[in-house]
């Protein structure tokens, strides 16, 4: 992947749908998608709960993208709140710009003959939004 175009990095636990790479290509400018290798996808998906930091943990991921990323590339990050805390403040030290997916839910409730409910709950992407550095001199004095 030629480190000079617009590559968006996907740290999350889906597969990104076609919905999600055409928007990137158009609102973001995507031209390039790199995925984590299986290993790193898994350590992704299975952050134990039971740990009090998640810092040692990721550093494989840290140091991935350290070794591939450059300043001004996009990184979808999604999943465990802590991890994701982590990853999107790693991000803006490292120079990419981290964002993450919004969608629009639709739920569905289905009544069995028993009187039993169920729901199905549809997901579809609306668009990515970046996250935000919190400047507390802007939006309030508590510095």
């Amino acid at each position: 992947m030629n480190k000079m175009s617009k590559t968006l990095f996907l740290i999350f636990n889906h597969q990104i749908t076609l919905e999600q790479k055409q928007d990137a290509e158009k609102s973001l400018g995507i031209s390039g998608f790199v995925d984590l290798s299986p290993t790193l996808k898994e350590l992704w998906s299975q952050i134990p709960p039971e740990l009090e930091s998640v810092e040692d943990y990721l550093l494989p991921i840290s140091e991935w993208l350290s070794q591939n990323a450059t300043n001004g590339n996009y990184i979808l990050i999604q999943g465990d709140f802590g991890a994701v805390y982590y990853l999107v403040n790693l991000a803006f030290r490292f120079g990419l710009v981290p964002v993450y997916s919004t969608t629009a839910r639709r739920a569905e409730e289905v009544r069995g003959t028993n009187g039993e409910i169920r729901l199905t709950h549809t997901f579809r992407h609306v668009r990515f939004r970046k996250y935000e550095r919190c400047d507390f001199n802007k939006s309030g004095n508590l510095s």
